[in-house]
């Protein structure tokens, strides 16, 4: 009789070398645990078609389809013959499987009536979607559904037929095969979930939900193993957080009240237009947690141009007034100098002390990044060690040894999701004490997304514009379809010149060269052009549709003195286009720009788009944004831009963007390095479930915080939010 496997068994014990080496290799499972977790993608059920007509180009599948019949003719450029195998998944769509050379014996396997798993990469010749020289498995004699007799194919003998994520060397047939093997003979853990809520919530035993799972007995069944894992998920991620904020509410903090008579009122004073309600109710929240001894952890989140910027300025000037210093660390240098003019105008005569004509008590407001000359950064670290600058802006500079504050009370992020988690820690930890922090985002976020990666802060929205903000119309140009209406968005552009206003076009690559963190690579896997350059379209815009007009380029691989020149030239009006990348994603501020022409729009993700657009329509003439992409009619990326172009509700896109994205993306497995550990939780289609944890997760946490009671659940939350991953979570 075999040893028991336990989560812990080398697969190589259980499947052999080769097999283990190709699992390893290919799909990073090492261990019974690994491969138990490895969950199916989907499940097929024989009989019922699998919609052939939805594949995409380029897309790698494995399908169950009917053989329907097969064809044999000599190969035109080489001796040989070449099998036709036409197969369909009983709804009208068809795939061709081709196969090279004298193979008679797969056209009498490949009968027609037979049902299989074929995988491969689709692709396409004369109009006709094909699968070359694909893996494939046989599921029986006939097409009646009949359970496959075969020993190699055991694994599919039920109703419901399992298709694992798969690579091209591991296909789902043989992945499948060794979950039988390991599941003969696997010991499942002890089930980590409290019984209590185990039975409160009607969930199965993590014993059975893991057999279910890969060879369910009925669709019910399925379901109950489903709901049972994703419990699993949601609660550890749910326990994680709870725990977090319960220890973090136990930190010391430095209290920063508000000063009467302070800079704060001063400043308030000066403000040329009035707050909007929710910028002052989110100012209440905001003063009350910086007066406390415990360190604030708040996200505020809100549109574009709703006013997040004035809200984390009074923050500082509390701050300020209660003796301390705050740094707001933004992603770029373009965005750091951004605020940096931005503060200075606001402030006036408060943020300029030790000048000429500056306010009593004012302070002074200074500019750290990698760009500053040797002189003009030793002055700035002086003031900063001093504390004579009370306000501190930079990029990741600011990280560095070498810049001490005096006395760190607030860390405002700027944009959160564009740096690293050890980046905002490293700022964090140049405080003696646990700073206050605020975390800032213009990319609205979905209330399961909050609650699941946001849960251990609270939460602050701005829903309301400021006053004077201008709508923004959108629309797709679909330049492949039709090539004028290409013609007649620069026609626009340069009408909006000629009426005195300023325009972006945004491209989604730098050029030649490396490539850098804000543009993607040029090689596309499925053989399109390269996405359009910001060094290349210039020139070529200069000379042919925008001839005549001052036109400038910016983008991440200038040097920052030129960076910032253009960016003052463009602000100044000194120049009617500005031709950059996504550098101008986030705060860039210049009022007289109405009209933005996004190229290649589908390169770019929705949130992206979301945030370009919000440069334009800051002032009071109404804003134009103009998406081009040779996106086909129907497609999922044309899709999504429709979906765009139709709202600007940012909510409603935040939802899209989130059903279109990996929730491991969402998770932040690519800040961590890790891959999600959430492969059944769906962040779109659990909410409830995810609230049900969380509310859970409160109760069990406040009566045994350090869960002492239950350590088969603390190995289990460690073991599925490892610690990279709680650090993630803390941290965010």
């Amino acid at each position: 009789m075999s040893e028991p496997a336990t989560v812990d068994t080398p697969l190589k014990k259980l499947v052999g070398d080769k097999t283990a080496k190709a699992l390893a290799s290919h799909l990073d499972l090492h261990t019974a645990g690994d491969l138990v977790y490895h969950f199916p993608r989907r499940y097929d059920e024989r009989g019922e078609h699998t919609d052939i007509r939805s594949l995409d180009v380029g897309e790698q599948v494995t399908v169950l389809a009917q053989v329907q019949r097969t064809a044999v003719r000599p190969m035109r450029q080489r001796r040989g013959n070449l099998l036709e195998v036409t197969v369909g998944d009983g709804s009208g769509g068809v795939l061709t499987l081709t196969f090279f050379g004298n193979q008679a014996w797969r056209e009498r396997e490949l009968r027609p009536g037979r049902w299989g798993l074929f995988a491969g990469k689709v692709t396409e010749f004369r109009g006709k979607r094909q699968l070359n020289g694909p893996e494939y498995v046989l599921l029986g004699e006939g097409g009646d559904g009949e359970a496959a007799v075969s020993d190699d194919i055991e694994e599919f003998a039920g109703a419901l037929i399992p298709v694992y994520p798969a690579a091209a060397a591991v296909p789902t047939w043989v992945i499948a095969r060794c979950v039988r093997v390991v599941l003969d003979t696997f010991t499942p853990p002890d089930d980590p979930l409290p019984s209590a809520v185990r039975a409160s919530r009607k969930l199965v035993g993590l014993g059975a939900a893991l057999t279910e799972i890969h060879r369910p007995s009925s669709k019910e069944a399925l379901h109950q193993a489903r709901r049972r894992l994703k419990w699993d998920e949601a609660f550890a991620v749910q326990v994680t957080l709870v725990q977090r904020k319960h220890r973090a509410a136990d930190w010391p903090a430095r209290p920063r009240p508000a000063r009467p008579g302070g800079l704060l009122e001063a400043f308030d004073a000066r403000l040329p237009y009035e707050l909007t309600a929710g910028q002052r109710e989110v100012g209440v929240e905001i003063a009350a947690d910086l007066a406390t001894p415990h360190p604030m952890h708040r996200l505020l989140q809100g549109e574009v141009g709703s006013g997040k910027t004035v809200v984390a300025l009074r923050a500082m000037l509390q701050v300020v007034d209660a003796g301390g210093q705050a740094a707001l660390l933004a992603p770029t240098e373009v965005l750091a100098a951004q605020h940096h003019r931005g503060m200075l105008d606001l402030l006036g005569p408060l943020g300029r002390a030790g000048e000429l004509g500056s306010a009593e008590h004012a302070t002074r407001v200074e500019l750290v990044t990698g760009s500053l000359g040797a002189a003009a950064r030793r002055r700035a670290l002086g003031e900063v060690a001093s504390g004579a600058a009370g306000i501190v802006l930079g990029t990741h500079a600011l990280l560095y040894e070498g810049v001490d504050f005096a006395d760190l009370g607030l860390v405002v992020v700027d944009e959160q999701h564009r740096f690293g988690v050890e980046q905002r820690d490293a700022l964090r930890a140049k405080a003696d004490q646990p700073p206050h922090v605020l975390v800032m985002t213009a990319t609205p976020i979905p209330r399961t997304v909050a609650m699941t990666v946001y849960g251990d802060l609270e939460v602050s929205t701005l829903s309301q514009l400021p006053r004077g903000r201008s709508p923004i119309a959108s629309h797709v140009v679909p330049a492949a379809e039709k090539p004028a209406y290409l013609d007649r968005a620069w026609r626009r552009l340069r009408e909006e010149v000629t009426a005195g206003h300023q325009a972006y076009v945004v491209c989604p690559r730098i050029g030649d060269g490396p490539t850098s963190d804000e543009e993607p690579s040029p090689e596309d896997d499925n053989g399109r052009r390269p996405p359009l350059a910001v060094t290349e379209v210039a020139p070529l815009l200069a000379e042919g549709p925008l001839h005549g007009l001052r036109i400038g380029v910016l983008h991440g691989r200038l040097p920052a003195d030129e960076k910032d020149a253009v960016m003052r030239s463009f602000a100044a009006g000194d120049l009617d286009v500005l031709v950059a990348t996504t550098v101008v994603e986030v705060g860039v501020d210049v009022p007289n720009a109405t009209v933005m022409i996004v190229l290649d729009a589908d390169r770019f993700g929705v949130s992206q788009l979301h945030q370009l657009r919000g440069r334009v329509g800051r002032g009071a003439a109404a804003g134009l944004c103009l998406l081009v992409s040779e996106a086909a009619e129907g497609s999922s990326a044309r899709e999504r831009l429709d979906a765009v172009a139709s709202t600007s509700d940012g909510f409603k896109l935040a939802e899209l963007d989130l059903e279109q994205r990996r929730e491991g993306d969402v998770l932040g497995a690519t800040q961590s390095g890790h891959r999600s550990h959430l492969r059944l939780l769906s962040l779109r289609r659990d909410a409830d479930l995810i609230r049900d944890a969380r509310a859970e997760a409160i109760t069990l946490i406040e009566d045994d915080p350090e869960l002492a009671r239950s350590p088969a659940l603390a190995a289990s939350v460690a073991a599925l939010v490892d610690e990279d991953r709680a650090e993630y979570l803390e941290k965010g």
